[in-house]
């Protein structure tokens, strides 16, 4: 039996990313000792599915960020860089990642350090820590890619570049490494040199294929048959009635014209929508209007249970999240993204690759793009064809199974 300790930053969506928690299920049914570590907002949700929690004081992760300047106010120039430079500071804050790796070492001696770390991918802490404990650090959810080269960034992307590598440095001064669990390139990121896995396929990664990284090993992903009973207020919706998902996952839900466009659109087409406002708290007024600008028949919820809804869920918007885009996959669900920031750009034109939805810009929304959008997908069978056979390609390789067997293999 092995020791597995898994670290998430404390975000519910930091949880999934296709398939972390349920990797760390898998592993705790093979028998293995398997720990959760993280801070005490995402405690519930690990506890629900019956992994074992330990808090931390600090995992490294700066949440939530400081308020955010008017950025009208100053030149798009310099914009982009406090843009840049928040990013950066989120995951990468010198101090209070230097505390969260002295906090997990300080755990490592007071309960027994594990034989592996499994960390999701924007974790310096993590990264650090696994060296400082000479144990090998195994990233979930991201693949392992080779740097862009020079040539290929923006001055500011150099820039804040030279200040990852900085940052890194010190860090690893701090506590006597190398860096081994870093990229050495100039965007520096967590890379282990063990073992990356992926939630999607190499299929998936079309475009990428030249920079993924040899540890990187894809395993899809498998629905998961729920073992309650469904919410009543699904069952309340007849089963011939087909459901449209509208949600902007768990940090980005003060786009309330996103949710009422959106609603507005899948239910001309005779959808009910299901519209997920995420947990984060909304204005009782706020709320009010949102639910106004609703059509009548919409369901306005802070979470759903995936397994049961998208198992009848027929169409989904949402802003390309990898854990929302994953869920849209291996259901075969068409989807429309529309990108809000980081990863899910990538993802929303991954899903345009792969002909299993479409990927939209805001400017396309205000100019009337959803409905265009969820018609077309209502109408074409080939991305329905499409997005079937994405999920079957998906379920053939493993799903979390595959994950934690080759976890097991780092022991």
């Amino acid at each position: 039996m092995a020791k597995f300790w898994f670290i998430s930053a404390p975000l519910h969506g930091h949880l999934d990313w296709g398939g972390f928690l349920k990797t760390a299920q898998a592993l705790q049914q093979r028998g293995h000792n398997v720990l959760w570590l993280s801070q005490m907002p995402v405690a519930h949700s690990v506890a629900a599915a019956d992994v074992p929690f330990q808090p931390l004081k600090l995992t490294g992760w700066l949440w939530p960020p400081p308020p955010a300047p008017d950025l009208t106010t100053i030149p798009p120039a310099q914009a982009v860089m406090l843009r840049y430079q928040r990013a950066l500071d989120t995951w990468m804050s010198e101090d209070l990642v230097g505390e969260a790796v002295q906090c997990m070492l300080d755990m490592a001696a007071e309960i027994g350090k594990p034989d592996v770390i499994v960390t999701d991918p924007f974790l310096t802490a993590s990264a650090l820590a696994a060296e400082a404990l000479g144990i090998p650090l195994a990233v979930c959810g991201w693949p392992a890619q080779r740097e862009l080269n020079d040539d290929y960034l923006f001055p500011v992307q150099k820039t804040l570049g030279n200040a990852s590598r900085e940052r890194i440095t010190r860090l690893c001064e701090r506590f006597g490494l190398k860096g081994i669990n870093f990229s050495s390139g100039p965007t520096p990121s967590v890379i282990s040199p063990h073992l990356h896995i992926s939630y999607f396929s190499d299929f998936w990664y079309q475009a990428d294929s030249g920079n993924i990284l040899p540890q990187t090993l894809f395993v899809g992903g498998i629905p998961t048959t729920p073992a309650d009973t469904p919410p009543t207020w699904l069952s309340d919706i007849p089963a011939n009635q087909p459901l449209a998902l509208v949600t902007l996952g768990s940090v980005f839900t003060g786009d309330l014209g996103f949710f009422a466009w959106a609603a507005q659109a899948v239910a001309r087409l005779r959808y009910i929508p299901v519209v997920v406002i995420g947990r984060n708290p909304i204005e009782p007024d706020k709320k009010a209007e949102l639910k106004a600008a609703l059509p009548p028949n919409t369901r306005l919820l802070n979470w759903i249970p995936f397994d049961h809804v998208l198992a009848r869920t027929r169409l989904m918007v949402h802003h390309g999240g990898m854990g929302t885009t994953h869920a849209a996959v291996i259901h075969g669900i068409p989807q429309m993204a529309v990108p809000h920031a980081a990863d899910q750009r990538g993802n929303a034109r991954r899903i345009a690759q792969a002909k299993v939805g479409f990927n939209l810009t805001a400017h396309e929304v205000r100019h009337g793009a959803l409905l265009e959008g969820t018609t077309a997908l209502t109408n074409d069978t080939n991305v329905q064809a499409s997005a079937r056979q994405l999920a079957a390609d998906f379920a053939a390789l493993g799903g979390a199974d595959k994950a934690a067997e080759a976890l097991e293999k780092l022991t």
